[in-house]
């Protein structure tokens, strides 16, 4: 009995230190920023939103639905943050106008990734911030 017990600690354990690396792995320690060093954007379809950061870092925003304004003409960014910093997909409430005085859209985000110096490179001119 005692045995088992043991053994379905550990398996507790084990699974645990599994989710919480899984967790850090999600959010690297480098992706955080303040939100006044947030830049510029540019919609790359109508899923995806490349933002710039304090000049020379640039992120790739994946959006859980599709958010066709991002590609828009004049579309303008219509962003409520959720704190001082940006870590994380939850940190970000963006919105989407088309032009002004039209409704502003939510665009969910569903994943951020800090782009690489060859990523940043290989960018379309038109999608670059």
């Amino acid at each position: 009995m005692i045995r088992r017990s043991i053994m379905v600690l550990a398996a507790g354990a084990a699974l645990l230190a599994a989710a919480t690396g899984a967790a850090q792995a999600q959010t690297p320690r480098n992706q955080c920023f303040l939100v006044s060093q947030f830049e510029n954007w540019r919609g790359g379809g109508d899923r995806t939103m490349y933002i710039r950061v304090s000049g020379n870092q640039f992120y790739r925003l994946e959006m859980a639905n599709n958010c066709s304004e991002l590609v828009a003409p004049g579309a303008m960014l219509v962003n409520r943050f959720r704190g001082s910093s940006i870590c994380s997909p939850l940190d970000w409430d963006i919105r989407v106008k088309e032009f002004p005085g039209s409704t502003a859209v939510p665009c969910v985000v569903k994943t951020m990734t800090r782009l690489s110096p060859a990523e940043v490179a290989a960018l379309p001119k038109k999608q670059k911030p």
